[in-house]
């Protein structure tokens, strides 16, 4: 497998790494709120040899309108200019997946990330980052209701703290790092946006 560059915008984190296999070369993460497009493509260029890669690997999301967007057209640009492929992955098994390296002791991780308009984003999954409970954009009630005791791990968890104290909620960002710990099969997306929920605007009916 090439070396790769991953592209990290999908959350509040702006965040890029280069990869080589299982092995960080190097990484610049920052929380950064909004202002992806100004920071993005300047912590790509502070990596070694300017972030030049073999692929690319982007987060799809879900997560923020904009912030997808931004990633997405860095990773297609490059990917044009550089000669090579990009191809995407989800934002919510990589915050799993960097839950488990952070405590071995987790079985199971629902994560739960800022959805936008009072919900929040969901999916669980086991330590193999098999998905063992469905996508879904929630009201945090629901999304209360359906953690069946497992961890909740993302930046949406603090929906959850409000309704339940007593909850194992754990803050995390996804980070382009953790890419490396992403099977082959969670890595092969399309370069499109995940969304996670319908447009607001509707087109005019006929």
């Amino acid at each position: 497998m090439p070396r790769l560059l991953v592209i990290e915008t999908a959350t509040a984190a702006c965040s890029v790494a280069l990869i080589d296999g299982d092995t960080l070369v190097a990484e610049n993460h920052a929380e950064v709120g909004r202002g992806h497009a100004e920071r993005l493509v300047p912590m790509i260029a502070e990596l070694p040899d300017g972030g030049r890669a073999g692929a690319i690997l982007v987060d799809c999301g879900p997560g923020s309108f904009t912030g997808i967007r931004v990633g997405i057209a860095a990773a297609r640009g490059l990917s044009f200019g550089w000669g090579i492929t990009a191809q995407g992955f989800s934002s919510l098994p990589l915050v799993a997946a960097g839950a488990f390296a952070a405590d071995p002791g987790i079985a199971e991780v629902a994560v739960v990330l800022e959805g936008g308009h009072g919900e929040v984003f969901m999916a669980a999954y086991d330590r193999q980052l098999a998905q063992i409970a469905p996508f879904a954009s929630l009201k945090p009630e629901a999304a209360r209701a359906q953690l069946a005791g497992r961890v909740a791990v993302g930046n949406g968890v603090r929906h959850l703290a409000v309704l339940d104290p007593a909850l194992d909620l754990r803050e995390a960002l996804p980070r382009a790092a953790d890419a490396r710990l992403l099977p082959a099969a969670l890595c092969a997306l399309p370069p499109r946006p995940i969304y996670g929920r319908a447009p607001d605007a509707k087109p005019i009916a006929a």
